[in-house]
C-alpha cells in the first residue's frame, strides 16, 4: 500500500511540477462547471492522443509510453495551443532565480531548445530535450551544452559566444553567491576554458575539442557543466 501511495504521489508531484513549469499564456475560464468540462475534454484528449505520435517520441526518446502520456496531460491542460513562446518561457524560468536575472540565459536556452527555430517550443522539442538532459549520456548531454554555447550555430564556439553564456549565468544567480565574484570573472573563466579545449590556437573551439576537454575530466565536473542548463527541467523528475 506504502508503495503504491508513493508512485500516486509521486505522480502528482511530477503533474503538479509540470503544471507550474510550463504555464501558458491563454486565458483560462472562471467557471467551475465550465472549467471541468474542459478538463474532461483534455483528459479524454490525452487518451486518445494520436498513439503513433507517442510511440514515435518513445522511440526518439529515453521515456516510456506511459510517462510520455502523464507529461502530455500536464503539457496540454496549461498550454492548449501546445507550444510555449518565449516570452513565456522567460516567465517560467525566473520563478526558479528570483535572486537574479534569468532573462538573457533563458533566451539562450529556448533558443537550444527550439531547434526547428520557429519561435516555439513544442511538446516534441520539450521531451527531445529533456530527455537529454535528464537520461542521455555524457557524449549526448555534451552535444547539447556544445549547442547550446555556439550561439550562432555555425558549428563552433567563440570566446564571444562563451563569454555571453557565461555573464548570463552569472546574471541570473544573482549578486548573492559566496564566496561574492569579481565582476570579471565570467571573462577570467572563459580564459581558462579556452586555454584546455581550443587544442590548434585558432580562437575558436569545435564539437570535437570541446568534447575531447570535456571527457577529460571527472564524471562529477561534466554534471557540473550541465546543471546549471537542467535545474530548472530537474524539478520535474525530483
Amino acid at each position: 500500500d506504502s508503495f503504491l501511495y508513493a508512485q500516486n504521489s509521486t505522480k502528482r508531484s511530477i503533474k503538479e511540477r509540470l503544471m507550474k513549469l510550463l504555464p501558458c499564456s491563454a486565458a483560462k475560464t472562471s467557471s467551475p462547471a465550465i472549467q471541468n468540462s474542459v478538463e474532461d475534454e483534455l483528459e479524454m484528449a490525452t487518451v486518445r492522443h494520436r498513439p503513433e505520435a507517442l510511440e514515435l517520441l518513445e522511440a526518439q526518446s529515453k521515456f516510456t509510453k506511459k510517462e510520455l502520456q502523464i507529461l502530455y496531460r500536464g503539457f496540454k491542460n496549461e498550454c492548449p495551443s501546445g507550444v510555449v513562446n518565449e516570452e513565456t518561457f522567460k516567465e517560467i524560468y525566473s520563478q526558479f532565480f528570483p535572486q537574479g536575472d534569468s532573462t538573457t540565459y533563458a533566451h539562450f536556452l529556448f533558443n537550444a531548445f527550439d531547434t526547428d527555430h520557429n519561435g516555439a517550443v513544442s511538446f516534441e522539442d520539450f521531451i527531445k530535450g529533456l530527455s537529454i538532459l535528464l537520461r542521455g549520456t555524457v557524449q549526448e548531454k555534451l552535444n547539447w551544452a556544445f549547442n547550446l554555447y555556439d550561439i550562432n550555430k555555425d558549428g563552433y564556439i567563440t570566446k564571444e559566444e562563451m563569454l555571453d553564456i557565461m555573464k548570463a549565468i552569472y546574471d541570473m544567480m544573482g549578486k548573492c553567491t559566496y564566496p561574492v565574484l569579481k565582476e570579471d570573472a565570467p571573462r577570467q573563466h572563459v580564459e581558462t576554458f579556452f586555454q584546455k579545449m581550443d587544442k590548434n590556437k585558432d580562437g575558436v573551439v569545435t564539437i570535437d575539442e570541446f568534447i575531447e576537454s570535456c571527457q577529460k575530466v571527472s564524471n562529477e565536473s561534466i554534471r557540473t557543466i550541465t546543471s546549471t542548463i537542467i535545474t530548472a527541467k530537474l524539478s520535474i523528475s525530483s
